[in-house]
């Protein structure tokens, strides 16, 4: 039985803009290498470093701003990163709420300090009681561990208390869906723009028939 629902963040909350975030990094700071470390799903390089907390935001800026044009400042870094993140559907509020009242919401997101600023802000802007749907979230950069790693699930599902088999689990990577799979936590592949309505609460279904 379910009893816990872990959604991750970008791509599955919160639509993403990958080019958009190009384009603001090479336009706003002059900073060319972006592709090189910018990811739908798997950051890398110096990008990757932040969301496992190996660099702190300071550090992460620090670089960004050696490499970009002169003059640019860390909220422009600030800027460049939040473009990434566009926006909630807004049929995804009531959608949670309602969750909430029958499941554990969690998050679990590789993410970092600077784009959770703004991923707050848009659950804010379209309504969302963050804190009162979400019974906690669980971020790579805190955490120091990375999805699809089978540790970061393990970490996960031990603070939530629940049983692997009780818990499912939401993305839109399938790198990080078979990661959980592989730690015993059953998963769900979102695809971004798809109706979560329709998919998340064909698989409920399912599993309440099993």
């Amino acid at each position: 039985m379910t009893k816990a629902l872990i959604f991750d963040l970008g791509g599955v909350l919160v639509d993403l803009d990958l080019q958009n975030c190009i384009r603001h990094f090479k336009e706003v700071l002059g900073f060319q290498r972006i592709t090189e470390i910018l990811d739908p799903c798997h950051q890398k390089g110096i990008y990757s470093d932040l969301e496992e907390g190996l660099l702190s935001e300071e550090e992460f800026k620090s670089i960004i701003l050696s490499e970009s044009a002169l003059g640019s400042t860390p909220a422009q870094v600030d800027e460049c990163m939040w473009s990434l993140l566009v926006n909630m559907d807004a049929y995804k509020v009531p959608y949670l709420n309602e969750l909430s009242s029958k499941y554990d919401l969690y998050i679990l997101s590789n993410n970092n300090p600077i784009s959770m600023r703004r991923c707050h802000e848009v659950f804010a802007q379209t309504g969302l009681d963050y804190e009162k749907v979400f019974k906690k979230e669980f971020i790579s950069y805190q955490m120091k561990l990375l999805k699809p790693g089978k540790e970061i699930f393990t970490e996960t599902i031990r603070q939530i208390g629940c049983a692997p088999e009780e818990a499912l689990f939401i993305d839109d990577s399938p790198a990080n869906v078979e990661g959980a799979r592989n730690a015993g936590v059953p998963s769900l592949l979102y695809k971004q723009g798809s109706d979560l309505t329709v998919s998340l609460n064909r698989r409920l279904a399912d599993a309440e028939v099993c």
